[in-house]
């Protein structure tokens, strides 16, 4: 068992309590650090965990149980989603706020505990309360059972990479003066690796540096914790060979330049095949639409043990903004390693056969700058955050809090990647949709033209589901379900849905709880392209959610 204690803190360049780290089998303790926000090109303070921007790595094996202690030390409310968890029959330490639970009050505090069944690889937490997972965010990795080997060549070392997004001013204040205008948020300022943007106009940050040597394989756990931006990512004069995803295995490939969206990881393996010399790392934005995006470059170095500081550096040439085919190829790489011990168990048949339209729309706003303000929206419903957590509501039989009525199917069917409709205004709700204990389901998720059409990533809670189809166009249910891939899908949590395009997953409900689906991008999240399943009980001890703990935050 692994016991974290987790605070978090305003930074204002001033010591942080340390965090104190407890396991029966190694015991770890997050060190008392100094944190200076200006190399991060402004000084300002920054919502952190134990002094740490990107936050403390969290170290678990398979099955180990887990349990953290969160103590809220700043002005605003706060909770923790363990991203890609699948908390089984623990939804209360989900994290979402107002899903799962209510948020951790300043000056309260409240334990998550969880079991990690089934899974091994990388994940990432992260704040799930409007936009402070800008800065606070880390990753989890899971180690294999002991004795268990990864089924890939074993890396001499290994390295945590985690991509971000800044802005020079308050996250909270830029998306509360976007709300209160009707217009979309200001875009960030820089990207970051591992918390440096890298060299930087008026900034004294040098970028992140990886140091390898010659001959030695490198296990690179990539995580996007970026708010916005799906991302490319890119080692110059260096392939890389994707090993697992949203911590489950994948047949092996190699690639040059890796696409990954917010709350997604890759873990990728990196030969150190050069004699000496300096690399350029670096990530760039994908857009492939004319939505606005934080364009600017985050940059690194990958230097070989021997070269001096003076040695020049290899450059690399990254993809365009709107580079879809590089994308694509990324994407249609990834299958599962389906092998006797780690095989796809791909729902063959369906229960229920979902498809959502998800898209941004736009309401009438009397207080916003044009009369009207944007909205998200999955099947015309704009999701409601309630006062209350559903999770308790429906936990503890409260009415008034949702409904279960959310459509399975568009409320009026139309040309969802051609003429944008005339009325784009949406419906406001709480709902959910109802899942007997396993059910299976396929949910086509079908991105729309509203104002400018983009790839969307969505992520679904509680569960990993089969990525089993995808195309561009109008979702075709009779032609395209011939070519869905039953056999090796890739398993995720977390998947892009194409700009003009759609997406299908499988998964099987076996999870009973309250289950968030959303986009990742958080600007769609806070407009309301959300929505959730609950997933009632099933008959047996072990198929009913657990009773919640007795320091579960209150509303």
């Amino acid at each position: 068992m692994a016991y974290y204690r987790i605070q978090a803190a305003v930074l204002v360049a001033a010591f942080l309590l340390p965090a104190l780290v407890e396991s029966t089998v190694r015991h770890y303790k997050f060190s008392v650090v100094l944190k200076n926000a200006t190399r991060l090109c402004a000084t300002k303070p920054i919502v952190v965990v134990n002094g740490k921007f990107p936050g403390p790595t969290l170290y678990a094996r398979e099955d180990d149980t887990v349990i953290l202690r969160v103590v809220n030390h700043v002005q605003y409310n706060i909770t923790i989603h363990w991203h890609g968890i699948k908390q089984l029959r623990t939804g209360w330490s989900d994290g979402p706020a107002y899903i799962t639970q209510c948020p951790i009050q300043p000056g309260q505090s409240y334990i998550y505990n969880f079991t990690i069944t089934g899974q091994r690889g990388t994940l990432l937490w992260h704040a799930h309360i409007t936009w402070l997972r800008a800065t606070v965010h880390g990753a989890i990795v899971i180690l294999p059972k002991k004795g268990v080997p990864y089924p890939f060549p074993k890396p001499d070392k290994e390295e945590v990479i985690i991509f971000g997004e800044w802005w020079k001013a308050d996250v909270e204040t830029v998306i509360n003066q976007a709300m209160q205008s009707g217009l979309p948020p200001n875009i960030s300022d820089s990207h970051t690796i591992n918390g440096h943007p890298g060299p930087f106009p008026n900034c004294s940050s040098q970028g992140y540096s990886l140091h390898v040597e010659t001959g030695k394989t490198y296990l690179l756990r990539i995580i996007n914790a970026a708010v916005n931006d799906e991302l490319f990512f890119k080692i110059a004069g260096h392939n890389l060979t994707i090993v697992e995803v949203d911590a489950t295995y994948v047949k092996p490939f190699s690639i040059d330049t890796v696409f990954i969206a917010p709350g997604q990881t890759t873990n990728a393996l990196l030969t150190a095949s050069h004699d000496t010399g300096k690399f350029l790392i670096a990530i760039s934005p994908f857009m492939d639409s004319v939505v606005a995006v934080d364009n600017l470059t985050a940059t690194g170095i990958l230097r070989y043990k021997g070269t001096h500081a003076f040695f020049p550096t290899s450059l690399t040439t990254l993809p365009p903004l709107n580079a879809t085919p590089v994308t694509n190829s990324f994407i249609l790489s990834l299958k599962s390693l389906n092998s006797i011990q780690y095989p796809a168990k791909v729902p063959l048949t369906v229960d229920h056969s979902l498809f959502f339209t998800i898209g941004v729309g736009i309401n009438p706003c009397s207080t916003c700058v044009n009369g009207s303000k944007a909205v998200g929206n999955m099947n015309n419903v704009s999701f409601v955050m309630p006062t209350i957590a559903m999770l308790q509501a429906h936990y503890f039989n409260i009415s008034g809090v949702f409904t279960d009525d959310f459509p399975g199917n568009p409320p009026i069917p139309f040309n969802y990647t051609g003429t944008t409709p005339k009325n784009m205004q949406t419906n406001n709700g709480t709902k959910v949709y109802r899942l007997a204990y396993n059910d299976t389901v396929q949910v086509v998720l079908q991105g729309t033209a509203f104002l400018a059409p983009e790839s969307h990533p969505i992520h679904l809670h509680g569960f990993n589901f089969f990525a089993i189809g995808r195309g561009v166009g109008n979702f075709d249910p009779v032609n395209d379900p011939k070519k869905f891939n039953l056999v090796d899908p890739v398993e995720r949590n977390t998947l892009s849905v194409p700009t003009d395009g759609w997406a299908a997953i499988r998964f099987i409900a076996n999870n009973p709880g309250v289950w968030f689906l959303h986009c990742h991008l958080e600007v769609h999240t806070t407009w309301g392209l959300k929505m959730a399943f609950l997933v009632d009980n099933g008959k047996n001890p072990n198929e009913t959610l657990i009773q919640p703990p007795s320091d579960l935050p209150m509303c």
